[in-house]
């Protein structure tokens, strides 16, 4: 295990979600990334709450943000190095967007994520 600052952790989060294809990003809306610093869910990493692309229709507005949530403590656990850390943020950032863009956990795992 490794402790991170938690400003430290944030920006590895933010630097995660800026090296996402531009593609990707700029298709991302009405979504909220957070950074829980507690222990967080047992067992998860991160977590995406909402309503992904694939199943919005017409009738979505008006809507709170879909939620992102990565759990420094629960990463920090598993890890062992800072590299480590930023490499686990980077992985788990890509699996919580591709929740966001309709992919579930099967397909991630399949692709590597």
């Amino acid at each position: 295990m490794i402790e991170i600052e938690p400003e430290c952790f944030e920006t590895m989060v933010a630097e995660a979600l800026d090296g996402l294809p531009d593609e990707f990003g700029s298709l991302m809306s009405n979504v909220a990334v957070v950074v829980e610093h507690g222990p967080g869910r047992p067992g998860l990493l991160g977590l995406y709450q909402g309503i992904p692309l694939t199943r919005r229709t017409t009738h979505y507005a008006g809507v709170l943000p879909d939620r992102i949530t990565i759990y420094r403590q629960a990463i920090c656990r598993i890890c062992a190095t800072e590299g480590d850390v930023v490499e686990q943020v980077r992985r788990t950032v890509i699996h919580e967007v591709g929740h966001y863009f309709g992919i579930g956990d099967a397909k991630l795992r399949e692709l590597g994520w």
